[in-house]
């Protein structure tokens, strides 16, 4: 259970680096609504992925932990080497975590990372911290979100500088 605790709180410092390194992005719009309903529904999806997840790790720490609460969360019963074992234990299960897994730490990683650059988003790489901190959907949905928040303000900063 530490450790779920631990992940929650990793996670949340990764976004505040995140959100202190890009304050432009993350400023307050010019004009119009705080969010678009587009980022909206990247934060909520994000959000429910975070919190679904958080509820089927902690069904898998009650279920397969040693009793007393502090246990190896690397190796061992109700470890991190276990969950991943437990995703490959059948072809269905294979199948979705061989998926996640390629996702996960080959695409999303090669993509943010060039995406992020070409973007001049600071830190890009914190992205990554949420895969292991939160979830991968929440990674892709903040950091899609992230491009919506620039989007947005690129679409302000245009629609003050032209001509009426």
């Amino acid at each position: 259970m530490v450790s779920l605790i631990v992940h929650l709180v990793l996670g949340f410092a990764t976004l505040a680096v995140i959100v202190k390194a890009n304050p432009v992005v993350f400023a307050r719009y010019s004009s119009g609504s705080p969010v678009t309903k587009l980022e909206l529904f990247y934060y909520v999806a994000g959000v429910a992925s975070v919190v679904l997840g958080y509820y089927f790790n902690h069904q898998f720490v009650a279920e397969y932990a040693p009793a007393g609460g502090l246990h190896n969360f690397i190796w061992g019963p109700g470890s991190w080497a276990e969950f991943i074992a437990l995703g490959y234990d059948n072809p269905a299960a294979s199948s979705a975590s061989q998926d996640y897994t390629i996702m996960s730490l080959l695409l999303f990683p090669a993509w943010l990372l060039v995406d992020g650059s070409r973007r001049s988003i600071r830190h890009a790489w914190l992205y990554l911290g949420f895969i292991l901190f939160a979830s991968s959907a929440f990674a892709w949905a903040f950091y899609l979100a992230t491009i919506e928040r620039q989007h947005r303000h690129q679409q302000l900063t245009a629609a003050v500088g032209s001509p009426a």
